[in-house]
C-alpha cells in the first residue's frame, strides 16, 4: 500500500500531513501528486470527498520550496468556482504549509479590496481566489500573472456551468504559456473535453472513479411527494421535511437541506426555527462575514441544520455531516453529486434523502440516468396525501351547494307563490283618513322678459362690468369674423333669400 512518505513530497510538508492523523493517500491523491511533481499537467476526476484538494495542495507546496515571490507577482494561482470553496482551499494551504515560509492572498469578494492589495503589495506565493474578485484587480492593474509557474483550476465543471468561461480564458490569456496546469472536478461533462484540449498539455489523466458517480457509503432515499392542493403545496412539503427529519431520530446529529431557489433557503430555514429547530441559511445573497460566521458554527457543531443553495454544494469539507436533505430535485444532474457528496466523507457512511414533487419528476429521471442507478423510493411519514384532482372533486359539490342556498334565498315560498285575497269586513276596515287641505298656491311671480337679441351684423358691445365673449379677440382687435362674411356663396344667400320671403 502506498503511503504519502513514497510520493516525494517535501519532509516538512511530511510533516504537517502526519499531524493531521493521515498516512495512506486517497486514490485520487496517490494517482495526482506523482505526476505533478513530475511537472505535468493533470486532469483528475473522482468523486466529491475524497481529498482532491490535499491532491493539488500537497506537490504544489513541495514545488514552490524553493525562490521567492515578486511584489504583484504570484507564483501560483488557484481558482475557485465560490468564496467557500476558495477560503477552505487556504485553511487546507495553512494546515499543510505551516511549517514552511510561504504565504498567500485570498481573493474573494465581500471583503476589503485595501487588506487584500496590502498583501499582495509584499509578495505571495499562492494566490486563491474566484474568478470575478480576481479580474477586479487585474483591471485595476495591481495584479501581473508573468510569474505564475503552477495554475490550479479547482471544480473545474462548475466553473464552466457557472458561466465563467470568458473569465477562465482571459485569466489563461495573462499567463505564461509554460506554466502547469492542474484540473479537477467531480464530474466532467463532454463539452468540457474542448476546454481540457485548449488549456492542457499532455495532461496525465487521473479517473479513480467513473464520472459522476455516487459513494456507495451513502444511503440514498427520494420521497415521492404529491401536495393536496396546489395552495398547499409549500407548507405540506415543509412538513413532510419536519418528518423526515423526526424518522431518522438521533442518527441526525447534523444535517445539510439543500433549496434550488435562495428564497426558498429562507422560508425553510425560518420554518424550521419556527418548529425548534436550531437552522440557519446560506446562499450567494448574503454578507460574506454572515456566510462565514454561518459556516464556522456549523462546523463546530454549535448549529444543527444548515439551509443551503447550491454555494455549499461544491467543496466543502465538512467531515461529520449526517445527513443531506434535498429539499427540491436539483435542476442540473451533476449537482445531485456534488450535494450528497457532503456526507459519507473520509470513509463515513451518510444518509441522503430527496423530496420529489410532480413537477421534479423529469429531473428525477435526469439523475437516475447520470448516476445509472435508480434510487430507492421511500414511504412517506405522513401518509398518501389526497390527489390534487380528488380535492376539486370534492370542493365542487360544496360550491354547487352554496350557489343552490343562494338560489333558494331568491326562490323562496312568499315570493314564488302567489298572496291570496282575503276579504275584509267593511266593520274591521281602516277608517279613512280625513282630507287634508292643501297650502294655498303662491301667485306667480311674472318672468323677466330678456332684452331683444342685437342684429347679426352689429357686434357684440361687451360691457365693462361683464366677461367678454368667448369669440372676442382678447388682443381688442375688434369681434372675431363669426360665419363666411362676405364670401358667403351664391346659393347659400338665395336660400335665406327664400326663407326671409316666405
Amino acid at each position: 500500500m502506498i503511503k504519502f512518505s513514497d510520493l516525494n513530497l517535501d519532509a516538512k510538508v511530511l510533516q504537517a500531513v502526519a499531524e493531521t492523523g493521515y498516512d495512506t493517500p486517497t486514490p485520487i491523491q496517490a494517482g495526482a501528486i506523482a505526476p505533478a511533481l513530475e511537472g505535468r499537467d493533470v486532469l483528475g476526476i473522482a468523486q466529491t470527498g475524497t481529498g482532491k484538494t490535499a491532491a493539488f495542495t500537497l506537490p504544489m507546496i513541495t514545488l514552490l520550496g524553493r525562490g521567492r515571490a515578486r511584489a504583484r507577482m504570484p507564483r501560483s494561482l488557484v481558482l475557485a468556482p465560490t468564496r467557500e470553496l476558495a477560503a477552505q482551499v487556504a485553511e487546507n494551504f495553512d494546515t499543510y504549509a505551516k511549517y514552511t515560509k510561504l504565504t498567500k492572498a485570498l481573493l474573494i469578494g465581500g471583503t476589503s479590496f485595501k487588506d487584500q492589495d496590502k498583501l499582495i503589495d509584499k509578495g505571495v506565493d499562492v494566490l486563491i481566489a474566484t474568478p470575478g474578485r480576481l479580474l477586479d484587480h487585474l483591471e485595476r492593474g495591481k495584479l501581473i500573472l508573468t510569474d505564475v509557474k503552477i495554475m490550479v483550476v479547482d471544480e473545474a465543471d462548475r466553473m464552466l456551468d457557472m458561466g465563467f468561461i470568458p473569465d477562465i480564458e482571459e485569466i489563461f490569456k495573462r499567463t505564461p504559456f509554460t506554466r502547469q496546469t492542474l484540473f479537477f472536478s467531480a464530474t466532467m461533462a463532454p463539452e468540457i473535453e474542448r476546454i481540457t484540449n485548449t488549456f492542457l498539455s499532455n495532461p496525465a489523466k487521473v479517473e479513480v472513479a467513473r464520472a459522476a458517480t455516487t459513494n456507495v457509503n451513502i444511503k440514498q432515499g427520494v420521497v415521492m411527494f404529491r401536495a393536496s392542493a396546489k395552495l398547499r403545496e409549500a407548507t405540506e412539503k415543509r412538513a413532510l421535511l419536519r418528518a423526515l427529519i423526526n424518522a431518522e431520530g438521533e442518527a441526525c446529529s447534523n444535517a445539510i437541506i439543500f433549496c434550488n431557489r435562495k428564497a426558498d433557503v429562507d422560508v425553510v430555514a425560518k420554518s424550521l426555527n419556527k418548529y425548534g429547530y436550531d437552522a440557519a441559511p446560506i446562499h450567494g445573497d448574503l454578507e460574506q462575514s454572515h456566510r462565514t460566521r454561518t459556516l464556522e458554527s456549523f462546523r463546530d457543531n454549535k448549529l444543527r441544520f444548515l439551509v443551503a443553495s447550491d454555494v455549499a454544494a461544491r467543496g466543502l469539507d465538512i467531515p461529520a455531516v449526517t445527513h443531506v436533505f434535498n429539499f427540491d430535485v436539483p435542476s442540473h444532474a451533476e449537482d445531485y453529486v456534488h450535494r450528497i457528496g457532503r456526507t459519507g466523507r473520509a470513509g463515513r457512511s451518510g444518509v441522503a434523502i430527496m423530496i420529489c414533487s410532480g413537477r421534479d419528476e423529469k429531473n428525477l429521471e435526469d439523475v437516475e440516468r447520470l448516476v445509472q442507478n435508480p434510487i430507492p423510493r421511500l414511504d412517506n411519514p405522513l401518509g398518501v396525501t389526497a390527489p390534487v384532482a380528488e380535492e376539486v372533486t370534492e370542493d365542487a359539490p360544496k360550491r354547487s351547494r352554496s350557489r343552490s342556498r343562494r338560489g333558494a334565498a331568491k326562490d323562496t315560498p312568499a315570493a314564488a307563490a302567489p298572496v291570496e285575497a282575503v276579504a275584509v269586513d267593511a266593520t274591521i276596515a281602516a277608517p279613512v283618513a280625513a282630507p287634508v287641505e292643501k297650502p294655498a298656491e303662491k301667485p306667480a311671480e311674472p318672468q323677466q322678459q330678456r332684452a331683444p337679441r342685437p342684429p347679426r351684423d352689429e357686434p357684440v358691445k361687451p360691457r365693462d362690468d361683464q366677461p367678454r365673449p368667448r369669440y372676442q379677440d382678447r388682443r381688442d382687435n375688434g369681434p372675431r369674423v363669426i360665419g363666411l362674411g362676405d364670401d358667403t356663396p351664391s346659393f347659400i344667400a338665395k336660400s335665406f333669400e327664400e326663407r326671409a320671403k316666405g
